[in-house]
């Protein structure tokens, strides 16, 4: 063997076994990332997350600023319809927004990515980094302003249960019930956590539970005005061809709202 191929034999030897060595590491570190399955009373399969997300979500949870629970809520809108809107944000801020029930937009970034704004000064991005028929887990980057707190950003894990229930007439609705663990950036500010957590927690509280509450407007809005939120659907410019097909769908169907149905309801 000449000289020259010997030392492309050492080199690509050397090469593999840093590459090895890199990924024995990696998977090392994602196996000794451990999220506990039970948060404020509640049981989410993280079992099931991947292992690298296992490892950047751990931080956060484990490190958080502020921990929050909202719910459960009740949702008054068929499993199939609520399923639809919460897995397709964009869809679901355009008629919140056109129904005159917020401010929110919110865009696709790329599979499962979408990027939001709520009206209010909170701006992000979200990742889903799981779902099963019953859960979804996000991971959330973004940034929030206001004359209240300083200029903030951090990082957030959203854990969502939710459960098919009847209402009080008997009709299909959806329990929901939401985990936040919420991480700031800026060590400064994180140092002050003690001053700042009430307000950053009730912040939080506050943006997660408007999140659900306009679902809520948005599900009573779809059963006492369904010709309205056909119109705002497909008025120019209209959503999507696969989206006001299942509208149309799905408003046809969906049962009236009884005078009893004043608001969201939660236990």
């Amino acid at each position: 063997m000449s000289r020259a191929a010997a030392i492309r034999v050492c080199s690509g030897t050397i090469g593999v076994a840093v590459l090895l060595v890199a990924s024995l590491t990696v998977r090392a570190q994602a196996e000794s990332c451990h999220i506990a399955p039970q948060h404020a009373g509640v049981i989410f399969p993280v079992e099931r997350i991947d292992a690298a997300w296992a490892c950047r979500l751990q931080p956060i949870i484990d490190e958080f600023t502020t921990a929050n629970k909202v719910g459960p809520v009740r949702t008054p809108l068929q499993e199939s319809v609520y399923v639809y809107l919460l897995d397709r944000p964009p869809v679901a801020a355009a008629l919140v927004n056109r129904l005159e029930l917020g401010l929110y937009k919110a865009e696709t970034r790329g599979p499962g990515r979408y990027w939001g704004d709520d009206g209010e000064g909170t701006v992000g991005l979200v990742e889903l980094v799981y779902q099963d028929p019953r859960h979804r887990l996000y991971y959330l980057e973004g940034s929030h302003h206001s004359t209240l707190l300083p200029h903030l950003t951090g990082k957030a894990v959203v854990m969502l249960s939710m459960a098919t229930v009847k209402d009080e007439a008997g009709q299909e609705a959806v329990e929901t019930t939401l985990v936040s663990y919420t991480r700031l950036d800026n060590r400064v500010l994180a140092g002050l956590v003690s001053l700042l957590r009430p307000l950053v927690g009730r912040t939080v509280s506050r943006k997660l539970m408007k999140g659900v509450d306009a679902v809520n407007r948005l599900g009573l809005e779809m059963r006492r005005h369904p010709d309205r939120v056909l119109f705002e659907a497909t008025d120019p410019p209209p959503l999507g061809p696969e989206d006001v097909a299942f509208l149309k769908q799905a408003l046809a169907s969906m049962p009236r709202a009884g005078t009893h149905e004043k608001g969201s309801v939660s236990r």
